[in-house]
């Protein structure tokens, strides 16, 4: 099992964590937001605690804003942008730790695209659970065609903000609202296939018309059928899952099920942050993924 942890970059860093609470940086602004399982003892004195922007109030499940935080703020990632936003569920709509992800998507698409250029193709990319559309932006941007599959239509439109800010070309990225499972069925239906895929699936879920997602019952059904839609020559398969009770090892096992026949490597783990006061890790979710040498 591999332990993936970042410091973050230069618009976002973790402060500090203690008590059930973060202590984070995005861009100039400071928030505290809950994580259950930071049960021990913060590094940081309490001034430094309340001198921040927002606070997110566990008990009246809402942020408190003490300055003058905007609806929405700009954060990025070498060429890419995207809007930060207080949402109702604590949520920023990044997760900081996925840029160990995007770079490794940034090295199999850079490796892929000078192969690619003697033949004038582009890496086709599909991104389920898509969300609010940054690793769609980092492989449009890195000259791959993305499809991006998302069951929320808020969601949707934050990302296709965030195309726009990113000032990545409309073409690049398709933004289909839809059922995971569903669209994955068409697709297979239809012939279209993919060099990558990239999913974050929840716990349970709905899709747009009431279609119920189940993790346990319906990962394994989805990754068989995107198994389905891979090219004779795939490039990459990435797997993020947060709030899952099972161990990466679970994810592990799954991609030994249905994807070991394509050779190449099967990596799981944790991704983590490493907070700047202490150094100490916080794990923020598990991760699989599966790569040619």
């Amino acid at each position: 099992m591999k332990i993936l942890s970042t410091k973050g970059w230069e618009d976002y860093e973790l402060i500090d964590t203690g008590n059930g609470m973060r202590l984070e940086r995005f861009g100039k602004y400071k928030l505290v937001r809950p994580d259950p399982q930071i049960i021990w003892k913060p590094r940081l004195d309490k001034q430094q605690w309340h001198a921040v922007d927002a606070l997110f109030d566990v008990e009246k499940k809402k942020w408190i804003i003490k300055t003058k935080v905007p609806e929405k703020w700009l954060l990025k990632y070498k060429n890419i942008a995207f809007y930060a936003k207080l949402s109702p569920f604590k949520h920023t709509g990044i997760f900081p730790e996925q840029i160990l992800q995007w770079e490794w998507m940034i090295e199999k698409l850079t490796i892929q695209n000078a192969k690619f250029n003697s033949t004038n193709q582009n890496v086709k990319v599909l991104n389920l659970f898509g969300y609010t559309g940054i690793a769609s932006l980092v492989c449009a941007a890195e000259g791959a065609i993305v499809t991006h599959v998302d069951a929320s239509r808020p969601a949707i439109g934050w990302a296709r903000e965030n195309q726009a800010v990113s000032h990545v070309h409309d073409k690049s990225i398709r933004w289909i609202l839809d059922d995971a499972i569903k669209f994955v069925q068409r697709e297979v239906k239809r012939g279209v296939r993919y060099d990558g895929i990239i999913m974050d699936p929840p716990v349970y879920g709905h899709g747009p018309e009431g279609e119920t997602w189940d993790f346990n019952e319906s990962f394994p059904k989805l990754l068989a059928l995107c198994r389905l839609v891979l090219t004779s020559k795939p490039l990459f398969i990435l797997v993020n899952a947060y709030a899952i009770s099972s161990s990466s090892l679970m994810l592990e096992n799954v991609f030994s099920d249905y994807i070991s026949d394509l050779g190449g490597d099967i990596e799981a783990g944790e991704l983590a942050l490493e907070e700047k006061s202490a150094g100490r890790l916080l794990s923020t979710g598990i991760f699989a993924r599966w790569s040619k040498n």
